[in-house]
């Protein structure tokens, strides 16, 4: 099976979710690990006729890769576990895809001194978009994945939820899904915590039950960033400068180039200093990289652009929420104000939040309710 990347824009109404629930065929995104073969054996227990395909996004195993998600090695676990429960299993090529949307998008955004979610785009725009058309034609009923996060239907729309195991939880990285997709999605594991999943993998003899999962972004793997980004840049492309303290206007020296550096960042600076600098930001255009103390870290707020909302088909231009800019990180109160065409935002926080990064997703929430997000454009 081998197809380029589409966008699924076609709207399903409940009549047609019925009709299709009837043929109780289900599509199940595997990845090979025990997350998603746990949701393809669940649904097989209980009498869905499963289709398990995976997504080939890069050609072999390398040492920047290493064991990482999503590697090729995977796929023969995935096609282990289908084969052990008698569905049938398809791997679709998206290499093509993978590399232009997210890997170049990666490197592309660090040249420019920005920090990037690939792993927020890879499920928006490549993951959800094209499994859905996958889904649709082959006229199953939902597509099911192993993220830790929940859908519930509330007055008569989707609603998407924090998954109950707070470590896990995966909500920040889809609020860019499609408000009409949260219908046909289903995340079996939302209401489970890890080691319950890791248990229920054993006593239903999953094979990956007690398979080791990567923390890492799956084409770098356990690899240095800056190497990767690094080795896909011309020399000319690299944007060296000088590092400098704007509060004071004092220049420590010089740096290798921008792609190296991340808001927030303490260690590999390179300058010895009486305290400790962070790195505040860099200018793209003149390689210049701005350092500073804590205190100077923090930020008031921030912009947005690229705006998703998933709580309402048209956003009030003013609302309080909590905001989560970086994943893993405790979301704070902030108040929201869209632009008058809704297409960027101005977020103010009510306590100053630091390593504010341009790039870098920030998502919306309503106790656990995603209510939508978007990307930082630049902090105040």
């Amino acid at each position: 099976m081998e197809q380029s990347a589409a966008t699924c824009t076609t709207d399903v109404d409940a009549s047609a979710l019925d009709a299709l629930a009837n043929t109780g065929r289900v599509v199940v995104a595997m990845s090979g690990g025990v997350d998603s073969s746990v949701v393809a054996a669940l649904l097989h227990r209980e009498g869905h006729q499963v289709v398990g395909i995976s997504m080939r996004l890069y050609g072999k195993v390398t040492a920047e890769i290493g064991k990482s998600c999503c590697s090729p090695d995977d796929l023969n676990d995935a096609r282990d576990v289908a084969a052990q429960l008698g569905f049938p299993f398809y791997v679709a090529n998206y290499q093509e895809a993978f590399r232009r949307m997210v890997v170049d998008y990666f490197v592309d955004e660090y040249r420019r001194g920005r920090t990037p979610s690939p792993c927020v785009l890879c499920n928006d725009h490549l993951k959800f978009d094209a499994l859905l058309q996958r889904m649709e034609s082959l006229g199953a009923a939902f597509l099911a994945t192993g993220h830790y996060a929940r859908i519930e239907e509330r007055e008569g729309r989707f609603a998407l939820l924090r998954g109950r195991d707070s470590i896990k939880d995966q909500s920040y990285f889809l609020f860019g899904l499609r408000r009409a997709s949260l219908a046909r999605i289903r995340f079996p594991l939302g209401e489970m915590t890890k080691p319950e999943v890791r248990l229920l993998a054993q006593e239903m003899g999953v094979p990956t039950a007690l398979k080791r999962e990567s923390q890492d972004i799956c084409f770098v793997g356990s690899g240095d960033y800056a190497q990767f980004v690094r080795a896909r840049l011309a020399d000319e492309e690299v944007k060296r400068g000088r590092i400098v303290r704007p509060s004071t206007g004092e220049v420590f020296g010089e740096h290798e180039g921008i792609h190296a550096f991340t808001v927030g960042q303490r260690k590999g600076i390179g300058v010895a200093y009486k305290e400790p600098l962070y790195v505040l930001g860099s200018d793209a255009e003149t390689g210049d990289l701005f350092v500073g103390s804590a205190e100077e870290l923090a930020c008031e707020g921030f912009t947005m652009d690229r705006l998703n909302f998933l709580a309402w088909a048209e956003a009030p231009p003013v609302f309080d929420c909590l905001v989560q800019v970086r994943y893993r990180h405790k979301p704070v109160a902030a108040r929201v104000a869209l632009s008058d065409d809704g297409a960027t935002a101005r977020v103010t926080l009510t306590v100053p939040e630091r390593g504010i990064a341009p790039g870098q997703a920030a998502v919306f929430y309503d106790g656990d309710e995603v209510l939508g997000g978007g990307w930082i454009v630049r902090s105040f």
